[in-house]
């Protein structure tokens, strides 16, 4: 007997030819503007919505199961389409965790979850039809190519005992995601004055909420090998921003591999010591940062206009000089010799385990460092960094 086909229904043939045909990249842009029309057309609060809202979270889940987490997914998005779609895809994985308990969320998604509450990132109110179902469909086109990477831990709904020690507590992560939002703010304005005001506030809070990695780092790690975590490693200037994190995670016997294309950089090591990690970069940014301004500042005054060769080195060079001040000064501090053994079997099973989880890495050649200026004051605001609160500075 045959039996009559059901047509298609609006979200499917929309996905048909906006998420899945194959075609030149001017063809798949008129294929997303007839299927954002053909979405538009269906009333609001039409059962099309909820099946929309439920394809975006079967490709968010798609996504955990592919390695990424939620701040991973925000970050591409962030850089790759518009605050709008920021605010999309957070309304999306808000709704998506809230199919999981609590106990079954791995344990360094609170913190980025908190992150994207509505108060921090409100919901997107399209101005029309045509507008939103647009957003969604280059939304979803972005999060189904998303590739497979390395996890670093479970995906929700996994036995929370896989997963690792929690970092830091809630409200200290979030206040390492607001120092580095100010940073990239003050990296991006063209006017000292704004730049300085923001270096301030980012300053401010680190300050206020800093943690003593030392403190960190003593405390006993509760996972039973090393973990993985990934730290944002955001444009500009991202080459010195990443040697900066290479030599942080080189001082605290862990390991970081950068993931350009993605931009964070995947750290390895014991729970606690992934926390002064963290701590640690975002401490040496924000000074890095606020002594860069000073410096620039200091600069335009004598009539100097090229300011983006001059940060470029000043960052690579307070980098570099950095990792040498903390590879001195992790040299100089002598480990009692019953640890010495506990020490040696810590480093090599984060060499092991980094090594697994990145069989094949490269080297990275540094360019655009050819500004006299910025690497000297780049060194010197090496040289007065501090690594934690009330300690000196690397001398």
């Amino acid at each position: 007997m045959n039996q009559q086909t059901p047509p298609p229904s609006a979200v499917d043939a929309a996905f048909a030819s906006a998420l899945y045909a194959r075609a030149p990249r001017r063809g798949v842009d008129a294929a997303l503007d007839s299927a954002a029309s053909l979405l538009a057309a269906v009333p609001a609060g039409d059962a099309a919505d909820a099946e929309l809202t439920r394809r975006g979270e079967g490709f968010l889940r798609g996504a955990w199961e592919r390695g990424w987490q939620p701040a991973d997914v925000v970050r591409l998005v962030r850089r790759d389409l518009e605050d709008h779609h920021v605010r999309t895809v957070a309304a999306l994985i808000r709704s998506e965790a809230d199919r999981y308990p609590p106990a079954a969320l791995p344990a360094r998604w609170a913190a980025q979850l908190a992150e994207l509450a509505p108060e921090s990132v409100p919901p997107w109110r399209a101005p029309d039809r045509f507008s939103y179902a647009t957003a969604v469909l280059e939304l979803y086109r972005l999060l189904l190519h998303l590739p497979t990477i390395e996890p670093v831990g479970p995906v929700p709904g996994e036995s929370p005992a896989a997963a690792p020690r929690g970092p830091l507590p809630a409200g200290e992560s979030r206040t390492l995601t607001r120092i580095r939002a100010l940073l990239a703010k003050a990296e991006a304005t063209d006017y000292p004055e704004e730049a300085e005001a923001l270096s301030a506030k980012a300053q401010e809070l680190a300050a206020r909420h800093s943690v003593d990695p030392e403190a960190l780092t003593a405390q006993s790690a509760s996972a039973a090998g090393p973990a993985a975590c990934r730290i944002g490693v955001d444009a500009p200037y991202e080459t010195a921003k990443a040697i900066l994190l290479d030599a942080v995670a080189e001082a605290n016997r862990c390991r970081a591999v950068w993931s350009e294309d993605f931009g964070f950089s995947t750290v390895v090591g014991f729970a606690s010591d992934l926390d002064a990690v963290e701590v640690l970069y975002t401490s040496l940014l924000v000074q890095g940062n606020a002594a860069m301004t000073r410096a620039e500042a200091a600069q335009r005054a004598g009539g100097r206009k090229r300011t983006k060769t001059f940060r470029q080195s000043f960052l690579t060079a307070y980098a570099a000089r950095v990792g040498e001040r903390l590879t001195s000064a992790a040299a100089s501090v002598a480990a009692p010799d019953d640890l010495l053994p506990v020490l040696a079997t810590r480093e090599v099973a984060v060499a092991a385990t980094t090594e697994a989880m990145f069989p094949r890495t490269t080297s990275t050649r540094v360019r655009g460092v050819n500004d006299e200026a910025g690497w000297t004051e780049g060194r010197a605001a090496a040289d007065g960094a501090r690594v934690g609160p009330d300690r000196p500075p690397l001398r």
